[in-house]
């Protein structure tokens, strides 16, 4: 029961699968590698035995509540706590997808945004003291790739609220589904307005947690792996998957301090709320 554990979402391909492969060689407690598709996931962990290394397999679908309840429960009845949670899932649809964009909108957040939310809801709960969650963003996580500065105005409010975060999601996903023109305001990126999203509620979290009494001293940060040779860069990524997990392995494991932040490939910090974001 008192055996530290690292959970990995989405494990079994790209930058999850080498976080994983990284956690296994460096971090001294159970890896959890996640993934929703059973045969993919059990494959990831046989080659990665077949390396030496000892993950553990745990199927788990972040769009389905009853697949998270089910994770939690076994988390919880196995373990005493949880010292490291890397969110990594996320889809993204391609620049030639033919799906309309307000199913590409409606797809993308409930995925990226409130698919890592559940997840969120569901473990922060089991989280041990000094804790560190990880969330993977992206380059497109920046608030600058906001248009509007209205909604920039709203994201950067220091009382955002989990509420209110959901409330400019939901947003998002209802003007798309009324043929709004949201070029000009959200921006013609469905995976930017998510990850913009999970950056944000990085922040927001960190801030929750910190109120906490009595403090269990959580880190929450958010992290742009880079732009990584895998399927969902159509392998046009310059960049290794183990090259991408060098930033979510830095936040996991270093003693960096750092809490609310937005961490860019280099584990360097970077200024969310600036104007512009540093080249990819």
């Amino acid at each position: 029961m008192s055996q530290k554990v690292a959970i990995v979402t989405g494990g079994n391909k790209g930058i999850g699968y080498a976080i994983v492969k990284g956690l296994c060689e460096k971090y001294k407690g159970k890896v959890y590698l996640t993934s929703r598709d059973e045969g993919r996931g059990k494959a990831a962990v046989a080659s990665l035995k077949a390396l030496g290394l000892n993950p553990s397999f745990y199927q788990l679908d972040i769009d389905d509540q009853s697949s998270v309840d089910k994770f939690r429960d076994y988390i919880k009845e196995n373990y005493s706590s949880i010292d490291v949670l890397i969110n990594n899932a996320a889809i993204a649809f391609k620049t030639e997808a033919t799906e309309p964009f307000a199913l590409q909108a409606e797809v993308t957040i409930n995925t990226n945004y409130f698919g890592t939310l559940r997840v969120l809801e569901a473990l922060i709960p089991l989280l041990g003291q000094d804790a560190r969650i990880v969330n993977v963003s992206s380059s497109a996580g920046h608030l600058s790739r906001i248009p509007s500065d209205e909604l920039k105005k709203k994201f950067r409010d220091p009382n955002l609220t989990v509420e209110e975060l959901n409330t400019l999601m939901k947003e998002f996903v209802r003007s798309t589904k009324e043929g709004l023109d949201v070029s000009t305001t959200w921006g013609n990126s469905t995976y930017v307005v998510s990850k913009v999203g999970v950056s944000a509620l990085s922040r927001v979290h960190q801030k929750m947690l910190d109120n906490e009494v009595p403090s269990r001293n959580i880190y929450v940060n958010s992290v742009h792996p880079g732009y990584v040779d895998t399927d969902m860069t159509s392998h046009k990524g310059p960049l290794t998957i183990e090259e991408g997990a060098v930033g979510p392995l830095f936040l996991a494991l270093e003693s960096h301090g750092l809490k609310g932040q937005y961490v860019w490939k280099d584990c360097s910090v970077i200024d969310w709320l600036a104007p512009k974001a540093p080249a990819v």
